[in-house]
């Protein structure tokens, strides 16, 4: 999946509760093989205890779709490096914005 010129990308996630698809648009850090997740509710958000409960999700963009395996960074060092990135990606004001905790990032192979 190309994510170069691309923002933000769809994810779809099952809901812990309801089982229902659940799509939300989420802003992303694409290193190597591999995307990083943050949350912008961090441990509180919704999807990310969905997918902590049930880790296969879909990621969309730019008219692709695939499913994929998430596991939460249980490191809080690496996520510390996961939201720089994201601060230098999207800029320390949008993060601060949007972003009211930031405790926690999903990696994803692909």
């Amino acid at each position: 999946m190309n994510l170069v010129s691309t923002r933000e990308v769809e994810i779809t996630v099952t809901g812990r509760k309801s089982g229902r698809s659940i799509s939300t648009p989420v802003w992303f850090i694409h290193e190597a093989e591999k995307l990083y997740l943050v949350p912008v509710k961090g441990s509180d958000s919704s999807w990310y205890k969905n997918v902590i409960a049930k880790p296969t999700m879909q990621i969309s963009a730019k008219g692709r779709k695939i499913t994929v395996k998430a596991k939460p960074v249980s490191d809080a060092q690496k996520i510390d490096y996961v939201v720089e990135k994201l601060r230098s990606k999207y800029g320390a004001g949008e993060v601060k914005k949007y972003y009211s905790k930031l405790d926690a990032a999903l990696e994803v192979a692909f």
